[in-house]
């Protein structure tokens, strides 16, 4: 146990109900760092008897401006993550701050991160159905993160993690915001291999911007590999909003997938689909592998009624099709 009890002001998160979020220090046991961040140290830790990831930030004293900015950043991320309850968002659980440490104690996810398990793989490797299962996952968490009235801002792989049963929950949200208060801030968040233009370019941007993300993240499932390799993030960022560069799709992924990836990372964000029609499209995608047909149609429709949306589902979707309109 590193931290005791005396003198610490506990975060306490007023909700609809009045609950209150506070970290009983005396129930919090801390073992083995495992990441790191420029400010922040993660390590496993056992909180009131349940395994958890606590990630200690410290405030520096000497520099002002880095004080108040990761001080405003812990309070929105555990404002934020206290509110969140969905099965793909990591779990929030306590917080607390005794200057010049804050800490955030959230579920332990035991798998680590999506970059770490896409790591160990052999490029191309992952299966159609583990790619939509894992895609799935993803766009879950964020269609109801977008519900919330949150936008992310640094949705990638390394902030995807993995637990026991192999299900991807969204983590860290200290750049996240309300999308009421995206125009009130400054100068690009997030990390530029999956950051879309218009917020390298430091314009007005949206919740599409996520869907961005979301795009490079579901090509990293088709790949396994690190977006822009090769590239420095300086680097990768210029080509992404000065030249319209994206990664390469391989000749191997799925058409649908392909069409689905290129939308996502549409350079214009009104021509990006709502993570409610991702999760609809993955859906129908799914369905269509757990039938054992081929996402280029899907012949199981229950319905003689059934809408286009749904027979378009699984429909042939060349990669060079995205002029094509998809009504949702």
């Amino acid at each position: 146990m590193i931290l005791d009890s005396e003198n610490v002001e506990t975060w306490e998160v007023s909700k609809e109900d009045q609950e209150e979020w506070t970290a009983d220090l005396s129930q919090l046991f801390i073992g083995n760092k495992f990441a790191s961040g420029a400010h922040s140290r993660i390590y496993r830790g056992i909180y009131k008897q349940r395994a958890v990831a606590v990630k200690m930030v410290r405030i520096p004293t000497h520099k002002e401006d880095t004080r108040v900015f990761l001080e405003q950043q812990f309070k929105s991320e555990v404002d934020l993550l206290s509110r969140l309850y969905h099965p793909n968002i990591v779990q929030f659980i306590a917080a607390c701050k005794k200057p010049p440490v804050y800490c955030i104690i959230t579920e332990y996810m035991s798998q680590g991160t999506l970059r770490m398990y896409l790591n160990k793989k052999e490029p191309y490797s992952l299966s159609t159905e583990t790619i939509l299962r894992l895609a799935l996952d993803i766009s879950r968490g964020m269609e109801y993160l977008h519900a919330q009235g949150v936008i992310h801002r640094d949705l990638k792989s390394n902030n995807l993690l993995l637990n026991d049963d192999m299900r991807v929950k969204v983590a860290d949200f200290g750049t996240s915001c309300l999308e009421t208060q995206s125009q009130e801030s400054k100068g690009n968040m997030g990390t530029y291999r999956w950051m879309a233009p218009e917020m390298t370019k430091e314009k007005p941007y949206t919740r599409k911007v996520d869907v961005y993300s979301f795009g490079i993240v579901l090509w990293e499932l088709t790949t396994s590999l690190l977006p822009f390799q090769g590239m420095t993030p300086v680097q990768a960022a210029f080509a992404v909003a000065e030249k319209n560069e994206r990664p390469p799709i391989p000749a191997s992924c799925q058409p649908a997938l392909a069409h689905l990836i290129k939308r996502c990372w549409a350079a214009n964000p009104a021509k990006r689909p709502d993570f409610s029609y991702i999760v609809s499209a993955l859906e129908k995608y799914d369905e269509c592998v757990k039938e054992g047909l081929p996402l280029t149609l899907h012949l199981g429709l229950n319905s003689r009624n059934a809408t286009l949306e749904r027979l378009m589902g699984c429909v042939f979707l060349s990669s060079s099709s995205s002029s094509i309109p998809v009504h949702s």
